[in-house]
């Protein structure tokens, strides 16, 4: 297990972020990034919370955000060195933001992300 502190490891999940392709970057909607230590089911290294990009027809402009939320401690847990944190991040955001414009675990899975 690789320990990053709290504060290190969102400066990680802020650089996956900004590594999003500035397009892309630009259709997200409404969407809040948040790390957390431990997630509430175990085996989690993030997850989405919301209504997917896709599904938003009748979203209206009230809606609280979406969340992504990055489980700092299993992330770290399953790492030796802090650039396996940096890929752990990078590929768990990606795959988080997918979800957040409505790819689901199998296509993921076929693209070879999941």
């Amino acid at each position: 297990m690789k320990h990053i502190s709290p504060e290190r490891f969102e400066e990680l999940v802020a650089d996956a972020l900004d590594e999003i392709p500035e397009d892309l970057g630009r259709l997200m909607d409404n969407v809040w990034v948040t790390v957390e230590d431990l997630p509430e089911e175990p085996g989690l290294l993030g997850l989405y919370s919301g209504i997917p990009l896709t599904e938003r027809e009748a979203y209206g402009g009230m809606a609280m955000p979406d969340r992504i939320t990055l489980y700092r401690i299993p992330i770290c847990a399953m790492c030796r060195s802090e650039d396996d944190v940096v890929e752990v991040v990078r590929d768990t955001v990606i795959h988080e933001v997918a979800h957040h414009f409505g790819i689901d675990d199998d296509r993921l899975d076929e693209l070879g992300w999941a």
